[in-house]
């Protein structure tokens, strides 16, 4: 029998990936677990998360469900000491679950909503990096990516919602690529996945025709390429 682990590029690695219920993240988990990783999948919706698994499991990928809401007091505290009960390292972090608040002038921004991709976007952010920094550092090539957007570095009109938590996003990783730079060997880098089929997509942009923008498995092949790459941390990228 062969030894996978000896022939694909991520083969033996622990991979986890928030949001892989659909989208960039679920086409990431997948592309992850095709070449070779053990992919922890995380995210609110069980059976989509189910599905996900089954895609993986079919041409014979190894793969973990690990349902989650990364708003959830304590959740996030609660999946790494389950993760880091079962494995000592974790190779790589993609951080690809985000909320979209409504679009609508900052004068209008709904608190609630606005609270909510705060929480998401950013406070969970900060307890995931915290929370699996040591399994990340005990790897010897730990890696995580965050998923971005444009509107983090360039406001725009009526973005300005969720705008404000991936420029506060952005900033964490950013941040936290500088203090482990000289540390450890875990690197980071952004990802700005640009205009991506996908369902928050489509609630901004209602009217675009999904044919005409690329499948998130476009983006997650960009990420599998980076993660074989010796890139230096707080490496920042976009897929055009």
């Amino acid at each position: 029998m062969t030894d996978n682990s000896e022939i694909k590029p991520l083969g033996g690695q622990l991979a986890l990936v928030t949001g892989a219920s659909r989208g960039i993240g679920a086409a990431t988990a997948i592309a992850l677990a095709a070449a070779g990783a053990h992919v922890v999948l995380t995210g609110r919706d069980v059976p989509a998360l189910e599905k996900v698994e089954d895609e993986i499991h079919a041409f014979g990928g190894n793969s973990t469900i690990a349902p989650l809401d990364l708003a959830e007091e304590d959740g996030i505290s609660r999946l790494a000491a389950a993760i880091s009960g079962r494995w000592d390292t974790l190779d790589i972090l993609v951080i690809a679950a985000a909320v979209l608040p409504p679009l609508t002038p900052l004068t209008q921004i709904n608190s609630k909503s606005f609270g909510n991709a705060l929480t998401v976007n950013v406070l969970a952010t900060q307890a995931l990096l915290s929370a699996f920094d040591p399994m990340l550092k005990r790897s010897k090539n730990g890696r995580v990516i965050g998923l971005t957007s444009s509107v983090g570095a360039q406001p725009r009109a009526y973005w300005a919602a969720y705008g404000s938590t991936k420029a506060a996003f952005d900033g964490l990783l950013e941040s936290y690529a500088q203090e482990v730079q000289n540390i450890s060997d875990l690197r980071v880098a952004i990802v700005d996945p640009g205009a991506t089929r996908t369902a928050m997509r489509a609630k901004a942009y209602p009217g675009e025709d999904p044919a005409t923008v690329k499948e998130p498995s476009v983006v997650a092949d960009k990420i599998i390429a980076l993660l074989q790459k010796d890139f230096t941390t707080g490496h920042r990228e976009r897929v055009g």
